[in-house]
């Protein structure tokens, strides 16, 4: 992929480049991409969220080639998997979407144990995996409110 591609896409269609809070920018298209996906049954988000994240993954570690710094901020891409990974036990409904969208953004910017540790790994790898765990964290909550409160 050349390079202006893999900044598009790194970038979140360019809503990292907003230059107050582009992680919450690039949540925000994570939000869109669950939208587009509401027609499909479970299983092809499934399928379309482990696509997501192995080319997330890729695309994160070329952009840091391009940007020349680590887990670079105007990197997004990681948040919009992450957003997608909270929405899989949940249903795409406004509802459900305002509370992952909060959710995730929480667990993205506290980085628990062992969350911050992730982003030691190499490459594209320590870009992504702290933002899939932050989301994993944010579904199980996402998924107990659901539960607990039938919404």
């Amino acid at each position: 992929m050349n390079e202006k591609l893999i900044t598009f896409l790194a970038t979140g269609f360019y809503s990292g480049l907003s230059p107050i809070a582009p992680g919450t920018a690039g949540t925000l298209v994570g939000v869109l991409i669950c939208l587009v996906c509401l027609p499909m049954p479970w299983i092809l988000r499934l399928i379309f969220v482990i696509a997501l994240l192995a080319f997330s993954i890729f695309v994160a570690e070329q952009a840091e080639k391009i940007y020349q710094k680590k887990d670079d901020q105007r990197i997004v891409i990681d948040e919009i998997i992450g957003l997608q990974i909270t929405m899989l036990p949940a249903a795409i409904n406004i509802l459900n979407l305002c509370a992952a969208f909060v959710l995730f953004r929480i667990f993205d910017i506290w980085k628990p144990f062992p969350l911050k540790n992730l982003q030691k790994l190499p490459g594209g790898w320590g870009v992504v995996v702290d933002d899939v765990a932050a989301g994993i964290y944010a579904g199980a909550i996402l998924w107990l409110l659901i539960y607990l409160f039938k919404f």
